[in-house]
């Protein structure tokens, strides 16, 4: 069964960038949607952005429209989400997961913090 591992948060000031990495663990994301969700304190658990099994197509909500860039590298096994333009809304634990039920298959998350 695959497995995925969230890094790359950081603390970041406001209008800077960051880029998240979804590596897979113990097989591949080939073929497979692989969506970025995030959960800031006191929030439900967000979806963010998604990106097709062959890569060909994204998507993303409102809030990060413009904003942020999902990628796929399947040679690494790895899903990218490049986080532009940041605001203090974009404090978040972000996670990633497999497939349209991604909720469930999101791993730990990687913290991300905005501040100046």
């Amino acid at each position: 069964q695959v497995h995925v591992v969230e890094s790359g948060g950081d603390v970041v000031q406001p209008g800077g960038s960051l880029r998240l990495s979804c590596a897979a663990s113990g097989g591949t994301f080939f073929d497979k949607y692989i969506a970025w969700g995030r959960q800031a304190p006191g929030k439900e658990l967000e979806w963010v952005a998604g990106i097709s099994n062959d890569g060909s197509k994204t998507y993303y909500s409102e809030s990060v429209e413009d904003r942020f860039f999902i990628s796929r590298d399947d040679v690494k096994n790895t899903v990218y989400l490049q986080m532009n333009k940041v605001t203090a809304e974009d404090t978040a634990r972000y996670y990633c997961g497999i497939g349209s039920r991604w909720q469930a298959t999101r791993g730990q998350g990687t913290q991300v913090t905005v501040a100046s």
